[in-house]
């Protein structure tokens, strides 16, 4: 039985971490979470979600597996963890992590890997490496100074504090919060938006990002031009541009559009 399986609603894909009620990454995640970002990244959805079932999204690393292993053995399970994170990070679809309870370790680097993450208020999110003499692995440390500054990620990761779901949004780890009833709700309506959004403009976004955060702004400002000319003559834009000019004539905020990713 998978771990981790891919699955599809029309447009949109989602990742499920389908190991309640802790969803460990244990042995099996590493190549089930392999297999399923390959699934969604061959096929032809317009966002990924990510969810997990049961009351947790996930304690991080499955440590009892760990003792007695030799470090070449550590080495290659994280990286190939890295290597399924990174290949979220470089998928051309807007991705969404939905998550409740708790999101420990590696759990919460997933989390911290998608372009939106959508937290109940009672989640808890914690670096909880520094309990071990270990530190994040797979990418917190770095992507938290991008959401919360240097001193905030030197406290989450070497202190080790929890994180409320409910304050979570104020620091810029999630890009929405919800009550725990209405994260259904909330996270629906997010998925249906950029489900319907125009796609390649997306992708662009999340291009340039990566160029930011690789570059900073004098490197985003170096390939903005080849990242978003290409969208001028896209069908989206072109569609865009007539409903814009149209609410212009007549003095009108542009309605709402549904695009079609192309």
């Amino acid at each position: 039985m998978k771990s981790i399986r891919f699955e599809r609603d029309g447009k949109v894909g989602h990742i499920v971490l389908a190991n309640p009620p802790y969803n460990r990454l244990d042995l099996r995640f590493a190549q089930c979470l392999r297999e399923a970002v390959h699934d969604a990244g061959e096929s032809d959805i317009r966002v990924l979600v990510i969810r997990a079932e049961g009351p947790n999204f996930s304690l991080g690393g499955e440590v009892r597996e760990w003792p007695g292993k030799d470090l070449n053995w550590f080495r290659t399970f994280v990286a190939e963890i890295n290597s399924s994170y990174r290949a979220i990070e470089a998928l051309r679809v807007p991705t969404v992590a939905v998550v409740q309870g708790l999101a420990f370790g590696g759990g919460f680097e997933l989390a911290l890997s998608c372009d939106f993450v959508v937290a109940a208020t009672d989640t808890v999110f914690r670096c909880v490496e520094v309990t071990t003499a270990m530190l994040p692995i797979a990418g917190a440390i770095q992507r938290l100074v991008e959401r919360v500054g240097r001193g905030r990620a030197s406290r989450f990761a070497m202190l080790g504090e929890a994180i409320p779901g409910a304050i979570a949004a104020d620091l810029g780890i999630a890009t929405h919060v919800a009550e725990p009833d209405a994260l259904g709700r909330v996270a629906a309506e997010l998925i249906a938006r950029l489900a319907n959004g125009p796609t390649l403009s997306y992708a662009a976004t999340r291009t340039l990002l990566k160029t930011w955060s690789s570059g900073g702004v004098n490197g985003a400002d170096a390939t903005m031009l080849d990242i978003c000319m290409g969208l001028f003559n896209t069908e989206d834009a072109t569609r865009g541009f007539v409903n814009t000019a149209r609410a212009f004539d007549a003095d009108e905020e542009p309605a709402d559009m549904l695009f079609f990713g192309k």
